[in-house]
């Protein structure tokens, strides 16, 4: 890379979430080199003055910041320790900034490892907000990060963060995504339930976020899934593939602390429901999908809702 040490970074995974951030941070002046498995991606970052890689070694050969943002922590695994992984080249004061959404346990065991193979610091930065907030600049990150590491990210958080939070030592982000999780996964569910029952009651349904704004139903995950559900647009700004995986980690960490978690467990049986119809794909506000049309008694069990018998 050539220009500034400090506003050059490498960036591995161009999708929803990588491809508008990507363009973000050109904007904003940095040098981004960029790499993506998938070929159209890479072209169409090229276009937006990110310089592609032919493989996520050479997007890292002088980068600072090696920002991973992939969908599994199996291929953040394989990019970061497999046969071409990072952590065999990379030194400090390089330092890894996470911003996918991957299991504790294994994010941890990742953190450690790299710090043992190279020294360098790996800051576990998960994001909140969706492609909208990661190509304006305005996410909300939780992160887990040494004193160095904080440091090594602040001037990057302050271009893609409106809220960039240190909970604690690395790790500590990943955990509190487990929490953003959670919190999404039953939200989801309560918004495309009471849609439903807002197009069944014989009001102006469209009037209802107005009507509940500011009250204590009020929220900005409820005023953006609530117009989608309305027009069944399942245009994906998530999918429902991403929230049904991130609901199977919510439940492997709370099964690990021993606590009961019965609301994610149902929103996460209904997203299960949702991808074995085929729906994988889809933006998850395609979960009004499993009310569209129940009427049958079988129907409602399969919900979970069979009603009392009269």
């Amino acid at each position: 890379m050539t220009g500034s040490p400090e506003r050059c970074l490498a960036y591995i995974g161009l999708g929803l979430m990588g491809g508008p951030m990507t363009r973000h941070l050109v904007s904003r002046g940095w040098e981004v080199r960029g790499f993506d498995n998938d070929a159209q991606r890479l072209s169409s970052a090229a276009d937006h003055g990110i310089k592609p890689a032919a493989s996520a070694r050479q997007a890292a050969q002088g980068a600072r910041l090696i920002v991973l943002n992939l969908p599994t922590t199996e291929t953040v695994e394989e990019v970061m320790f497999g046969p071409q992984g990072l952590s065999k080249q990379l030194r400090p004061p390089q330092t890894v900034v996470d911003f996918s959404t991957i299991s504790v346990e294994s994010g941890r065991a990742f953190i450690e490892r790299l710090h043992k193979e190279s020294g360098c610091d790996w800051v576990d930065a998960p994001v909140s907000g969706g492609p909208m907030a990661a190509g304006n600049g305005t996410l909300t990150v939780m992160a887990g990060a040494s004193g160095a590491g904080e440091a090594a990210v602040k001037a990057l958080m302050a271009d893609v963060a409106a809220r960039f939070t240190v909970l604690g030592p690395p790790g500590s982000g990943l955990v509190a995504k487990m929490l953003n999780q959670l919190m999404v996964g039953c939200l989801h569910a309560t918004v495309a339930e009471l849609t439903a029952v807002a197009e069944a009651a014989g009001i102006e349904a469209d009037l209802v976020p107005q009507a509940l704004g500011g009250g204590h139903a009020d929220g900005v995950l409820f005023q953006q899934l609530y117009p989608r559900m309305r027009a069944r647009d399942f245009a994906p700004r998530g999918y429902v593939r991403q929230l049904l995986k991130d609901l199977d980690m919510v439940l492997t960490f709370t099964k690990s602390l021993q606590m009961p978690t019965p609301m994610t467990a149902q929103a996460q049986t209904l997203y299960r429901m949702l991808a074995h119809q085929g729906h994988a794909e889809l933006d998850t506000a395609a979960l009004i999908k499993l009310y569209s049309g129940v009427s049958s008694k079988t129907e409602l069990r399969e919900l979970g809702r069979e009603p009392e018998s009269s």
